[in-house]
């Protein structure tokens, strides 16, 4: 399994320079111990209470792309503390990657209210996921039953692997002659498969609107 080490310490103080080390090397013991392959070794001075941290980030970012499966610490604030800490435990979790501690010698057992509150937080981000979906389902309705066709007028959707062609501005006219509000426009063009803001929406109907005034004055 692939592991991270990451080392913090809450200062600039050069006496802590020998805090970030020990932690290193006692990590690498553990990783020893786990048999885990150490692809990286993260040393910061931050503040846990911060999210903001260069080497949090890339810690995250590797998370994401699936380069890790565990993550080295000597014990949970080393994450960082507080609303903070919850916040990187749930973003590790859902890339499914274990932490694996010093203080424990073994994979972090959370507190119990810890546990509870990314609890809450997985579900209200998954009931998040559900309304957006909901309001692309909704806005799709609408615009079919309003007499528009995809098939018909979305005639340059990503077929062949190939690239997907900018949303004609026509398309956003018609959808809001609907009587769709821009951000149902947008979810529902995001539904049918473009990858288009509800800025863009709105930018592109008004320079409509703004050429047509021109057009007749």
């Amino acid at each position: 399994m692939n592991a991270v080490i990451y080392c913090r310490v809450s200062t600039e103080k050069e006496t802590q320079a020998s805090s970030l080390e020990r932690q290193e090397a006692e990590l690498n013991r553990l990783a020893d111990q786990f048999n885990f392959h150490v692809i990286r070794s993260i040393q910061e001075k931050k503040s846990g209470y911060e999210v903001d941290r260069d080497g949090i980030l890339e810690v995250l970012d590797m998370a994401r792309e699936g380069k890790m499966d565990v993550l080295l610490i000597q014990d949970e604030t080393r994450i960082g503390r507080g609303s903070a800490k919850i916040a990187i435990l749930h973003t590790l979790s859902k890339y499914n990657v274990k932490c694996f501690t010093i203080s424990e010698q073994g994979e972090l057992h959370l507190t119990e209210a810890d546990s509870m509150v990314l609890e809450i937080v997985g579900l209200v981000e998954d009931y998040q996921r559900k309304l957006h979906n909901a309001k692309i389902k909704r806005g799709m309705k609408r615009a079919v039953d309003g007499g528009y066709r995809p098939e018909k007028n979305l005639s340059n959707l990503n077929q062949g692997g190939r690239e997907k062609k900018e949303i004609p501005t026509e398309e956003i006219v018609r959808l809001r002659n609907l009587e769709l509000t821009f951000k149902e426009i947008a979810t529902t063009l995001q539904g049918f498969g473009y990858d288009v803001s509800k800025a863009t929406v709105h930018r592109r109907y008004q320079d409509h609107i703004n050429k047509n005034s021109r057009t007749e004055d």
